[in-house]
């Protein structure tokens, strides 16, 4: 005995259940627009993530300097005296430039007024009181990555 299949009211009786050529076509039109729409935003992705990585540079850099010139009572010469006095492991890297090198502003000594005993090392140089990117580069709020 064979059953036979019914069919439900208020419902079309198919044999073959399936999608169709044009539910098909519609899905991957939904698709399409949805990966359009988000594809901007994910190639701004690495250039973000280059940009928080040199904001923690600076920082980083920033707050050994004042670590230094708080124990020490002076800036340090070069970058490198963080590294040999262990403030740092190593020099960190611009992530922009992709260099150890950065832009470094110095204290400057006023001629007129006599700098106090803590102020200046032995050698009497004055010290970076700050760091900054050499990039040439605009960032992504549109500010120079030098400004920083």
């Amino acid at each position: 005995m064979t059953t036979l299949q019914r069919p439900v009211p208020g419902r079309a009786f198919r044999r073959d259940a399936g999608f169709t050529l044009i539910e098909l076509i519609i899905v991957m039109a939904i698709i399409g627009i949805l990966a359009s729409l988000a594809l901007p935003n994910l190639v701004q992705v690495p250039r973000r993530a280059s940009e928080a990585v040199l904001k923690n540079n600076l920082h980083t850099l920033r707050e050994v300097l004042d670590q230094y010139n708080g124990d020490k009572g002076f800036y340090p010469e070069t970058l490198d005296a963080l590294v040999d006095e262990e403030y740092l492991r190593e020099i960190p890297l611009d992530p922009i430039t992709k260099e150890h090198d950065w832009g470094l502003e110095y204290d400057t000594v006023d001629e007129e007024v006599e700098p106090a005993e803590t102020d200046l090392p032995e050698g009497g140089a004055p010290g970076i009181i700050d760091v900054f990117s050499l990039s040439e580069a605009m960032a992504l709020d549109g500010t120079p990555y030098a400004e920083w």
